[in-house]
């Protein structure tokens, strides 16, 4: 049974050949591969699953029908799978041998599954490590590595980075894999914490960035239970793939440490401009916030005022002076004031068109470099 495992043939092999010698039926649930497999067609395969991840996780489970004997997968003290014999006769004394003798086999076949899958993360890690701190790869060599890894970046990707608060990495990469058909994800360990997950996810229909957007925020927020998630625009060019990983990590970490309310979704609109250009040109995007309102930034940390909040609340409220007032609990007059301290301050009118747009563009700026400001 063992040869049958390096030669190739897997559960599925080990299972015929036990059951061949036990004359019933034998099913082998591995919960540690997320793997099962039977000598033929059992269709209690789900409950079994279930049990055996049950009795693998310590737990009392009853034992379904049709099991008559079963085996432990383990290593030491830990259990990572059955051997299960399925039937309706009284298994005879050595069919209970061939058991052990399967389970022995299927520990290899664990072993063997779980260096590869080693080896798959190593390169998987040190390719997305090498596309998030080089900007001198070949993109002939990057499209060459990924696809070596089943993941197709010919007709472009998003990035998708995520700091975990659960203790499942495993599972958050088996999510975007199982989700989004050819990804490429790894778990990254952080030191001190869970660490975070970095994928690159390939357009789906052709290379229709809408529709990848789109998978790539339903997948985020199906991951949000497990954390925070960053989500990068969609990049057609297989060299621009480093920047998309960076970008996925800056709106990561606005969403992590920012203080300041965003309610535009920052995966839109002019947000997303700003983060791309701030991926590539992080200078331009603090140029512009200096420019703009950075001097009211600094006016609120020293007074203990509030001019960003209320120039936020104005703009938001389409320069509707009762509207922002109600907004914040303030007199008219209060808000008027406050305006006209943005204008000195900054040397932009809140009141005129033009300039509303730059300091909106300026706000904008800000929430997003926050995290990254001296306080």
């Amino acid at each position: 049974m063992v040869d049958a495992v390096l030669s190739g043939d897997g559960l599925e092999g080990v299972a015929t050949l036990a059951a061949g010698e036990t004359g019933g039926v034998v099913a082998i649930v591995v919960p540690r591969l997320g793997a099962a497999a039977a000598s033929g067609p059992v269709a209690e395969l789900p409950a079994l699953r279930r049990y055996v991840s049950e009795r693998a996780r310590k737990n009392t489970a009853a034992v379904p029908p049709g099991v008559l004997a079963e085996v432990p997968i383990a290593s030491g003290d830990e259990q990572l799978g059955a051997v299960l014999l399925l039937g309706e006769d009284d298994p005879a004394p050595e069919a209970i041998e061939f058991l052990h003798v399967a389970a022995v086999a299927c520990l290899t076949e664990v072993a063997v599954e779980e260096a590869r899958l080693e080896v798959e993360q190593n390169l998987r890690g040190s390719f997305l490590e090498e596309l998030r701190g080089r900007d001198d790869l070949e993109p002939d060599e990057v499209l060459r590595r990924a696809a070596r890894l089943g993941c197709d970046l010919s007709k472009g990707a998003v990035a998708l980075c995520a700091e975990l608060s659960s203790d499942r990495p495993r599972h958050v990469v088996a999510t975007i894999a199982g989700e989004h058909p050819g990804a490429l994800a790894q778990h990254m360990d952080g030191g001190g914490g869970s660490g975070r997950v970095y994928a690159l996810l390939p357009a789906v229909g052709g290379a229709d960035a809408t529709a990848t957007l789109a998978a790539a925020r339903r997948l985020a927020a199906r991951l949000q239970r497990h954390g925070t998630v960053g989500v990068s625009s969609f990049y057609a060019d297989v060299a621009d793939l480093g920047r998309a990983i960076q970008e996925a990590e800056l709106v990561l970490d606005v969403l992590r440490r920012s203080d300041v309310p965003i309610d535009e979704d920052i995966g839109t609109g002019t947000y997303r401009l700003l983060f791309r250009v701030l991926a590539s040109h992080p200078e331009e995007v603090r140029s512009f916030y200096e420019d703009t309102v950075a001097p009211l930034v600094a006016y609120d940390g020293q007074y203990s005022t509030d001019l960003v909040g209320t120039l936020s609340a104005y703009l938001e409220r389409n320069c509707n002076m009762n509207a922002t007032a109600s907004a914040i609990y303030a007199h008219r007059h209060t808000v008027a004031y406050r305006l006209e301290r943005v204008k000195e301050l900054t040397g932009l009118d809140p009141l005129l068109s033009e300039d509303r747009e730059r300091l909106g563009l300026g706000l904008k700026a800000y929430r997003i470099i926050a995290p990254r400001l001296h306080r």
